[in-house]
């Protein structure tokens, strides 16, 4: 498929995935596993400082030669981080917010996030019981599978992935499946309204305008790479 999925700030993908769910979670920090929160904090840091270093080049639109180093030191960071996380996920299972606070658990999911499709398809089960057992945050989830179901040629579920036309340089959001029961997918899973998600991706959101134009944006997508 010939499109860009659109990087999400960390902070923004926190702040606006499901901020009404984080107030559900009942969390003791005596509880904690110290040193294995404090692994997860770094993980934190190190899977956000180089993609916010490498956005904040592109945004500000640095040499070209600038965004390139950043871009490769990211994902070399990347690589590196998600070695730490599966050693982490297959030695300790999934880390829920009640065991190391929610930033070390949403480390592990941003991570996963920015791997390799068949090392989120392999996770994917996890998520889920993970999220069946209010471990993690729904939103989280959605994310995921919205993501695999982008990589995989499939129309998303909870619009939450938005790309980029090579041509016009436009962005818009993914094909997304069964509109009509969308914000109720969405709600369910903790996410915002698409008005209100949309504006923070800095785009629009019309729901019949989006029908319209559904057709020629699966073409836009499936368009072989040149």
């Amino acid at each position: 498929m010939n499109i860009n999925i659109k990087l999400l700030l960390p902070s923004l993908l926190f702040a606006t995935a499901a901020s009404a769910q984080v107030t559900s979670f009942t969390i003791d920090s005596a509880k904690f596993n110290r040193p294995l929160k404090a692994r997860l904090d770094s993980l934190w840091e190190a899977d956000q400082t180089p993609r916010l270093n490498y956005l904040n080049a592109r945004q500000k639109k640095e040499s070209t030669a600038r965004v390139d180093s950043l871009r490769k030191v990211m994902v070399q960071q990347d690589h590196d981080n998600l070695v730490k996380a599966i050693g982490i996920l297959d030695k300790y299972g999934w880390q829920s917010p009640q065991k190391v606070g929610l930033q070390g658990s949403q480390a592990l999911f941003l991570v996963i996030q920015h791997a390799d499709l068949p090392t989120q398809k392999k996770y994917l089960p996890m998520f889920r019981e993970a999220e069946q057992k209010g471990e993690i945050l729904s939103s989280n989830l959605a994310i995921l599978e919205d993501r695999i179901n982008v990589r995989d040629g499939k129309k998303q579920l909870y619009g939450s992935q938005a790309t980029t036309d090579p041509q016009t340089g436009k962005m818009f959001f993914y094909p997304i499946a069964d509109l009509d029961h969308l914000e109720e997918r969405r709600k369910r899973m903790g996410l915002d309204p698409m008005t209100v998600y949309a504006k923070t991706m800095g785009m629009d959101w019309n729901m019949e305008e989006y029908k319209k134009s559904l057709p020629e944006l699966e073409k836009t997508v499936a368009k072989p790479k040149m």
